[in-house]
């Protein structure tokens, strides 16, 4: 499953945002970084942002992030945009593995820690299938000043457990790193038959108040027209950080009719639609809309954060 996501916290200047997206690229390994028709569209997509997380790196060699900086910093004309990469090791069971990366913005934002969490709570060990691989940023420029953005690519058969397990490792960076602000996103499987409406009860991500949810039980992520399910989901915690979520603030971008592109093109390249949450000056903290959203089209939904995506 593809994510790609927006939502930004406000600078001093109210005119101004700080984009921060999630992307799973699926599959993205040697064969996609060999197709400049997929590179071109994945790098315009990336550069819609000032912190990207990219999910799904599968290329062994860690060419990834070199080459997409690279693409990026000579995109565009006269001076130069310079962009870093921070980068996991490769997670997964046995032989199948994947990485999460984060691409950012170094005039904007920067890397203050990183923490690999080791999944190895006594009782409950191998709990993820890929576990997150946490950053926590330096914003200078905004209204909230750092903030943890802690990933998470589950299995679809363990969602439940794997959601509710981030609840450990929230508890597990507030033990290690001073921040109360924190951002958890990337493709959750959250939804449909993964998980079903009476296992939220046992999430506890979900039924303890001082996480937030800003995408709904019944928004659809996906674009296939046969599937409505919200797989994809962020959550945030921490006053400061929830009272930035502003209401009437989401977008959903439309790349195939921004880039022109025919469907066998998007089923090639598979990017995605993303969604745009300005973060900003004190507001209550508020839930997503529990409507389905459209996929076809820019539309405005307050309170809401949340990717239209390709399906598996």
């Amino acid at each position: 499953m593809l994510l790609f996501v927006l939502f930004s916290l406000f600078y001093f200047s109210p005119s101004l945002s700080l984009k921060i997206c999630s992307f799973n690229v699926r599959s993205f390994g040697e064969t996609k970084i060999g197709r400049p028709e997929v590179m071109d569209v994945v790098v315009k997509i990336i550069s819609r942002c000032d912190i990207m997380l990219l999910m799904e790196i599968k290329e062994a060699k860690n060419r990834t992030c070199p080459l997409l900086v690279e693409k990026l910093s000579g995109q565009t004309k006269g001076q130069k945009e310079e962009y870093s990469c921070m980068v996991s090791g490769r997670l997964g069971r046995k032989t199948y593995k994947e990485q999460y990366a984060f691409i950012y913005r170094q005039n904007l934002v920067s890397v203050k820690q990183t923490y690999q969490y080791p999944d190895t709570q006594p009782g409950d060990e191998d709990a993820f299938s890929r576990e997150p691989f946490v950053v926590w940023f330096q914003s200078p420029k905004t209204a909230v000043k750092e903030f943890a953005v802690v990933p998470l690519h589950t299995t679809p058969e363990m969602a439940v457990r794997e959601i509710d397990e981030l609840y450990d490792v929230y508890l597990d960076i507030k033990q290690r790193w001073d921040t109360k602000n924190f951002v958890f996103m990337g493709d959750f499987n959250a939804g449909c038959s993964y998980v079903p409406r009476k296992h939220w009860k046992n999430i506890r991500l979900r039924t303890y108040s001082e996480f937030a949810w800003l995408i709904g039980d019944k928004n659809d992520t996906t674009v296939k027209s046969s599937t409505s399910c919200p797989y994809d989901r962020i959550v945030v915690s921490g006053e400061q950080l929830s009272q930035a979520v502003m209401p009437h603030s989401v977008n959903i971008f439309d790349f195939q009719t921004a880039f022109q592109m025919t469907e066998e093109q998007v089923g090639t390249a598979q990017p995605t639609r993303h969604r745009r949450v300005p973060l900003g000056g004190p507001t209550r903290r508020t839930l997503a809309s529990t409507e389905p959203s459209p996929c076809s089209r820019e539309v405005q939904i307050r309170a809401q954060l949340g990717p239209c995506i390709l399906p598996k």
